[in-house]
């Protein structure tokens, strides 16, 4: 998703070029066809997601993809209908004739070759995730899983997955079903120096730099607000303001209260002031 679409690249850990480098091996008409796929509905992506959330528990990559290709489209539909039942089989097989080759290749020429350290951190992530819930409120694990993502409770969910990502990081990208909710949080990677300020505190600092954000946060701090009630208030344009928020909240600063009809507010995170003391403090040696 990040690849086709190149959304959210220059805020990305990865890097605005990364995309770029991640294609550089392979064909020129495989690069031309992912060109093609950025121009397909971006719904797609979640009737991929529900298809990942069926896969069988014994199923390895090669052998998931695999049977994407080769399941008849009646049956997949069938997997994942009661989460989209607006979904049509010719929806299905267009997904899978189009999407399934490409998600083979990216696999081959990408992914298979850096697996090895992306799969331990995720599967390491998904086990503490899965022992705090042990300790704590369901709710509370989800804002801290996500750095800020607060799911209100008059939403009719029985079911929310957290689902551990690294090339997304610092994003977060939600998408609903009937009754369920999948989340794709950032899980971060270790420091590579570690002399170098840690990538979450570079976040804090350069979020916080601008007195622009510093108002947003200040005004968002008593209660939750929407992005209407912050274009009134502030007189700021929708654009500057969604720009703001979207370097405030991958700083884990703000949260984002998702409410009824999936309406989104906004309020400070507490957290977030703490936690760039610690972090401060851990670099400096204090």
């Amino acid at each position: 998703m990040v690849h086709t679409t190149k959304k959210w690249l220059q805020n990305l850990d990865i890097g605005a070029t990364w995309s770029t480098e991640a294609e550089a091996g392979m064909p020129i008409e495989l690069r031309a066809r992912f060109a093609e796929a950025a121009q397909w509905p971006f719904l797609d992506f979640d009737a991929l997601y529900a298809l990942v959330i069926e896969r069988e528990a014994e199923e390895n990559i090669p052998a998931f993809l695999d049977r994407l290709l080769t399941e008849p489209a009646e049956q997949l539909l069938e997997r994942i209908s009661s989460q989209l039942p607006d979904l049509t089989q010719e929806d299905v097989s267009r997904i899978q004739r189009d999407y399934t080759p490409l998600l083979k290749s990216w696999y081959t020429y990408y992914f298979k070759n850096i697996q090895h350290s992306i799969i331990p951190l995720i599967e390491e992530d998904a086990t503490e995730k899965r022992e705090l819930l042990l300790k704590m409120d369901a709710s509370a694990l989800v804002e801290y899983a996500s750095g800020g993502l607060v799911v209100e409770t008059p939403l009719d969910l029985k079911t929310v997955i957290l689902f551990p990502t690294v090339h997304n990081r610092p994003m977060n990208t939600y998408c609903f079903y009937e009754n369920t909710l999948l989340i794709q949080y950032p899980v971060d990677v270790p420091q590579e120096q570690e002399d170098e300020p840690p990538t979450v505190l570079l976040r804090m600092t350069r979020a916080l730099a601008v007195p622009d954000r510093l108002k947003l946060l200040r005004y968002v701090a008593d209660q939750p607000r929407s992005l209407m009630e912050m274009e009134r208030d502030l007189k700021q344009p929708a654009e500057a303001l969604k720009h703001h928020m979207v370097l405030l909240r991958t700083a884990g600063l703000l949260r984002t209260h998702i409410g009824e009809q999936f309406n989104e507010k906004f309020s400070i995170r507490p957290d977030g002031a703490s936690e760039l003391q610690m972090f401060l403090e851990s670099y400096l040696r204090l």
